[in-house]
């Protein structure tokens, strides 16, 4: 099993990236929850291109990608799982979510530190809202996520199989949580006790600072309740929220590539960054 894995990972992602973006675009036509304000075609090709200059960077830098680290430490017997001699049927689903705990501290941390929010502001600066946003960051942030996911699969000794689960799961809920839907009230209050949806993740890319600072999970609904980041609906509403930041209004700064990869070392850092804010 765990070498069929091996041998079919990117076929498995790449085929579920692909199912999961067609069926979100799809949703998008049929049910959008807000008009967008940029036209799909110069959003699309620059954010899409941008998944491909990051596509290109981590499989340059880290060939094997995170089921390498999993298949390094299954074959070392590193990490927490191996030394308990945990059985797979517990360290699989354990991993996923711890896994998913360390992408929400993660996320919270680029928001934290100035710097890392630099690199951080490429995501939140898209104008719009829709399935292509999930894949929108900074090159340099992607590789930074990387290495941190390869630390946490080092320390807890994941298994291969759930490093595959947990990565197929976080691309295709960052796409479903970023699609631009409306779903029923009920439905979503249905689908927040175990998921992430559009409208929760929605609030996080407000302009208004303190809600930018909320709504931090990707997947897991669970962590923002926890530590006390949950924000149900934004002030103003839904139709009435901006997307993006305050100061980057202009489509040449924050809609091109160029402008893209230019953005963190441009401007002064503001209020956004958590330790910059004047809280009261």
């Amino acid at each position: 099993m765990t070498e069929w894995i091996l041998t079919h990972e990117d076929g498995l992602r790449l085929g579920c990236f692909l199912g999961v973006f067609a069926l979100v675009a799809f949703a998008e036509t049929r049910l959008p929850s807000r008009t967008l304000q940029i036209g799909k075609r110069t959003r699309w090709i620059n954010n899409l291109v941008l998944v491909a200059v990051n596509t290109l960077a981590i499989r340059l830098i880290f060939p094997a990608a995170a089921v390498g680290a999993a298949a390094l430490a299954e074959d070392r017997g590193w990490g927490l799982f191996h030394a308990l001699n945990i059985p797979l049927e517990v360290a699989a689903p354990l991993s996923v979510v711890l896994l998913d705990l360390a992408i929400y501290l993660q996320h919270v941390m680029f928001h934290a530190v100035p710097l890392l929010w630099r690199l951080h502001r490429v995501h939140h600066t898209d104008l719009d809202y829709d399935v292509t946003t999930g894949a929108r960051f900074h090159p340099i942030e992607i590789v930074l996520s990387m290495l941190i996911k390869y630390a946490v699969i080092f320390l807890l000794g994941a298994p291969i199989v759930a490093v595959v689960v947990f990565e197929i799961l976080l691309n295709a809920t960052a796409m479903f949580n970023h699609g631009n839907l409306r779903l029923p009230k009920r439905l979503d209050a249905v689908l927040r006790l175990v998921v992430v949806t559009p409208d929760m993740h929605r609030v996080h890319h407000s302009t208004a600072p303190d809600e930018t600072n909320s709504n931090f999970g990707f997947n897991l609904p669970w962590w923002d309740h926890l530590f006390g980041t949950y924000r149900a609906q934004p002030r103003g509403g839904h139709q009435g929220m901006e997307i993006g930041i305050e100061g980057y209004r202009d489509p040449a700064q924050v809609q091109r590539l160029a402008g893209m990869l230019m953005l963190p070392f441009r401007r002064a850092i503001g209020e956004y960054a958590i330790n910059r804010r004047p809280w009261k």
